[in-house]
């Protein structure tokens, strides 16, 4: 598989290497809700790495902003702890770790009130003129989403987001608004305060390069898409499965729901990024089109037909490997009548000339048995059946692009079995991205903030699609609501979610692609 990807691979890393290589303007990095989980293991991390990698501005710094009271030097021992617990790689070097660390500071503030605002502004301009910077800020909300509005008027009553004497960039994390009305408020407030170009709503997964190289593989590649259309392909599925369950984010994840936390974002990017046509050009607006026109061509799902287009399921207390694991309507912060779904599977078509009448499926679940991601690409099968295949079946061709964990593609094909006769097996042609052992993959969050600080927006959501995402979920959301008749399946931790979700696949004896097989001991449950 090295063989066939070897040309265009070794020139789109020249290219991203040459891209990623690019030094920043000099800028301040704010972040609030510093003192969280998502600062301590993603952000500041990733930010160490583009330190250690010499792509970072040469003058730049840090302030964290979060009620706990802490000085400058008790945050930077706390992110320098987070470095070594959490970077990609092995961090040894507590020099290295001190030269990153002395350029953070602290700030502590109530971020919904409007009286600390002033006092950060006075801050931020006695670090600008400390490190020379030129008043380039962004703004980074590691908060709530509920905070999100608040947040953005104060700074923009203080005026920290004028940009008459440099860049002001607010970065917002998923999820965009809880519904259409809520999404289209939040946007509608942005848009009040300031420009689009100054936003960017971050969704990590768009920043692995396997999703990224979906563009290469379809649009660099003659061999692949002549066959992307409906005349070749049967269906196409999209997963994204988690193994552990919502943890300590009970609370949080009871007032969302796998619906609103992974599909309006992460799972619809990654159906506008397969479906999309040929973009006139790499740039950002050119590529933001082409997937806003996917989600502008989905058939809407009528309330009528939420039930048998959409299945939702919540897991249950099972064994797994002798262990005893507790259901979600145990787990704290949930309600013991919790409807939310830790799972959900939608069937859906995209109404355009190149996938009319091919069924798109995507399913997403918490205590699934293994953390994938992974888009599969189901060709027809073909016509006449000429040969006898090892397990009597009919196969049809496979082409997996693994997003996560172990990133790569796999292509599943037929080969003659050596020996007389025409007995054929299927076989794998395998690519994974660890091969290229000389060159080095940045992490998601890597990527995406180094090109918030370029002012690259490519690979971040656009109003218009976050919109046109939730009006496309806008019925399931409706019927959930209004039909308390639709069920929410039961799945024991550690399966594939519900076994009704087998019957959203068109086609006999077809069903879900399982990349692992289930860990629960089915006969065994225990509710804790």
């Amino acid at each position: 598989m090295f063989m066939i990807f070897n040309a265009y691979e070794t020139l789109y890393y020249l290219f991203q290497f040459l891209i990623f290589m690019e030094n920043p303007k000099n800028l301040i990095f704010v972040i609030f809700g510093a003192s969280g989980d998502l600062a301590s293991r993603m952000l500041i991390p990733a930010i160490f790495s583009l330190k250690t990698q010499k792509i970072l501005p040469e003058k730049f710094a840090i302030l964290g902003i979060g009620r706990t009271k802490i000085s400058n030097e008790d945050f930077r021992k706390k992110m320098s702890d987070a470095i070594v617990s959490y970077s990609e790689e092995k961090v040894t070097d507590q020099n290295l770790i001190s030269g990153f660390t002395k350029d953070l500071y602290y700030h502590s503030m109530d971020s919904i009130s409007a009286d600390g605002y002033l006092e950060l502004k006075s801050r931020l301009q006695d670090i600008d003129t400390k490190y020379s910077i030129g008043g380039n800020y962004i703004f980074h909300m590691a908060t709530p989403p509920s905070m999100y509005e608040a947040i953005s008027v104060n700074l923009a009553k203080s005026g920290l987001t004028n940009q008459a004497d440099g860049f002001r960039r607010l970065i917002i994390e998923k999820p965009f608004g809880y519904d259409l009305e809520s999404g289209r408020k939040l946007n509608k407030t942005l848009h009040e305060l300031i420009s689009e170009d100054q936003i960017f709503r971050i969704d990590h997964y768009l920043g692995k390069e396997t999703v990224q190289n979906l563009l290469v593989t379809r649009f660099a590649n003659g061999m692949f898409e002549p066959l992307w259309n409906r005349n070749y392909i049967h269906r196409i599925e999209i997963t994204s499965a988690e193994s552990m369950g919502v943890g300590e984010r009970g609370g949080y994840y009871d007032t969302s729901g796998a619906l609103r936390d992974m599909v309006q974002n992460h799972l619809l990017q990654m159906v506008g990024l397969t479906a999309m046509e040929p973009p006139s050009s790499l740039d950002a607006d050119a590529i933001r089109n082409e997937v806003l026109k996917v989600f502008q061509s989905l058939q809407p799902i009528r309330e009528e037909d939420v039930p048998s287009q959409v299945i939702r399921g919540q897991y249950t207390g099972s064994l797994i490997r002798g262990e005893c694991v507790t259901g979600y309507r145990y787990e704290k912060g949930v309600a013991p009548d919790s409807r939310t779904e830790t799972y959900v599977a939608i069937k859906f078509f995209i109404n355009n000339w190149r996938w009319g009448g091919v069924p798109f499926y995507m399913r997403t679940g918490k205590r699934l048995p293994t953390r994938v991601t992974e888009i599969v690409i189901h060709f027809k099968q073909t016509p006449h059946h000429l040969f006898q295949r090892e397990s009597g079946k009919v196969s049809a061709n496979q082409l997996i692009i693994r997003i996560q964990p172990d990133e790569g593609i796999l292509l599943k094909f037929d080969m003659k079995e050596p020996g007389a006769g025409f007995n054929v097996k299927n076989v794998n042609m395998d690519f994974h991205y660890k091969d290229l052992a000389d060159i080095r993959v940045p992490s998601a969050y890597e990527r995406l903030l180094h090109d918030v600080m370029l002012g690259d927006s490519t690979l971040f959501s656009r109003d218009d699609e976050v919109e046109t995402a939730w009006k496309f979920l806008e019925p399931i959301q409706a019927a959930w609501a209004n039909n308390k008749a639709i069920k929410v399946f039961g799945y024991p931790a550690g399966t594939w979610g519900p076994e009704h979700a087998n019957d959203l696949i068109e086609g006999e004896g077809l069903t879900w692609r399982y990349p692992c097989k289930n860990l629960a001991d089915e006969e065994l449950y225990c509710e804790l």
